[in-house]
């Protein structure tokens, strides 16, 4: 039983192999499943093993029993004569007719004294089994050897035996298919912190840098883990955090010299050189504001409260916009939702998103046309141009910061429809573009509105 125990070892530790299972339950359970199956077998075995080894002890000890009392009945006369005086109560039990027990009485050199069958002189054969009881009486010594035949063991006896796997071993499969319930149970409550620190995880963003894994009831195997990733992300937040001071300070250092140069660009006597330096230090000055509302999007955290009113964030946008759209020759128009539309989120932010998608549309729309922004009731808001569009390869691409179709142009460096996404990251709403049937781009922000954050 041992052996076959190593076996069993070595199956499940050495040649079975969990599948490559993405969740760590199913990977358990697998395991357990085969333990239990394994278990189911084997528990059966070691039962029945036990069960016998139960009942030939106790035929043995029965069987020496009656040994013992048979050696009380030999007797050694004055003349070293053995006798054996069965008494009427015996010998029916040891009768040829009956055939169940034997006995066989014999000196201390093996020769046959008594015996209670005639056929093979020994009380021992493939289907006899029983006991030997060696006595020595007014010194003489002789050996009892009484025995059973297994072929008329007691009918309880075999009906036990026989019966078992029937009666006995089914009940093992359902009390381990509960166990393994209970088990699955166990499991799920004892990973449960686990899952509530990928929740956790999952919150993690370049906006939420602060947020770390909890590290109540955690396990104490998982905990170093933990511990680890939790350090990670302070190291990257003082990343992060230097990456936006950076950002910060090298935009704000930059105003003060671009407002010195415009000051001395004014006192040029030459008109055509001033406007062309004139125009590099707008074009200057519009990439600094825009670091700067990158570095000031990185450090937003929105008020869970705070809520604005879509349709007015996109008038302003379109009031402070269109003397651009103008002198340009082009037209800018508000249209859609009449009555407010509330959505959850900051209105500068708002306002900054609407306004950079309003400024990309005026630049690659053509003149004498016109860019529409219409609300949606459902929190969106549209933006349409009748540019060139936006081919299906760059409409992830242009989201990037500092990418930019034409490296040779200088009127913009890329961080517009950047900051779009960052605004729509910030609010969990979603930006995307599509091409118009009849030509021009149509940019979509879709935010939740407030009564749906609520619920």
């Amino acid at each position: 039983m041992a052996r076959f125990g190593v076996q069993i070892g070595s199956l499940i530790g050495s040649r079975v192999r969990a599948p490559s299972f993405k969740s760590l339950i199913s990977r358990i359970v697998f395991l357990h499943i085969i333990a239990v199956a394994v278990v189911a077998i084997f528990l059966p075995l070691v039962l029945f093993w036990l069960l016998n080894s139960e009942i030939d002890q106790l035929h043995r000890a029965a069987m020496r029993a009656q040994a013992e009392t048979l050696a009380e009945r030999i007797a050694v006369n004055p003349d070293g004569k053995v006798t054996f005086n069965l008494p009427e109560s015996l010998r029916g039990l040891y009768s040829e007719a009956y055939g169940r027990y034997q006995y066989d009485i014999r000196d201390d050199e093996g020769r046959l004294l008594f015996s209670s069958h005639k056929k093979t002189g020994d009380a021992r054969s493939d289907t006899i089994s029983g006991a030997e009881v060696r006595q020595t009486i007014d010194g003489t010594t002789v050996h009892i050897r009484v025995g059973e035949d297994l072929s008329h063991r007691d009918v309880i006896t075999d009906d036990i035996v026989s019966n078992f796997f029937r009666r006995v071993g089914w009940i093992t499969i359902p009390i381990l298919l509960i166990l393994l319930a209970i088990d699955i149970i166990i499991f799920r409550r004892a990973i449960a912190p686990l899952w509530k620190a990928s929740e956790e995880a999952s919150n993690i963003g370049p906006s939420r840098t602060d947020v770390r894994l909890p590290t109540e009831q955690i396990p104490r195997e998982i905990m170093p883990l933990v511990t680890a990733v939790n350090q990670a992300l302070d190291r990257l937040e003082d990343g992060f955090r230097l990456q936006r001071q950076f950002t910060a300070d090298a935009a704000h250092q930059l105003r003060t010299p671009l407002a010195i140069l415009r000051t001395r660009i004014e006192t040029l006597g030459d008109v055509a050189v001033r406007q062309v330096l004139h125009d590099d230090i707008e074009g200057m000055s519009r990439i600094v504001a825009q670091l700067l509302e990158i570095a000031e999007l990185d450090t937003l955290v929105l008020d869970p409260g705070e809520t604005a009113d879509l349709r007015a964030v996109c008038a302003e946008v379109v009031g402070a916009i269109a003397p651009l759209a103008i002198a340009q020759h082009k037209d800018i128009a508000l249209k859609g939702a009449e009555a407010p539309v509330l959505i959850h989120g900051n209105s500068e932010m708002l306002q900054r998103a609407v306004f950079n998608l309003a400024e990309n549309a005026i630049k690659f729309t053509a003149k004498e046309t016109s860019v529409d922004i219409e609300v949606g009731d459902d929190g969106s808001v549209r933006v349409r141009d009748c540019g060139p569009g936006v081919s299906e390869q760059e409409r992830e691409l242009i989201f990037q910061r500092f990418w930019r179709r034409d490296r040779q142009r200088s009127d913009g460096a890329g961080l517009g429809l950047s900051i779009v996404r960052g605004v729509a990251d910030d609010h969990a709403a979603t930006v995307a573009v599509d091409n118009l049937p009849g030509g021009g781009a149509e940019f979509t922000l879709r935010f939740r509105l407030a009564e749906e954050r609520a619920t």
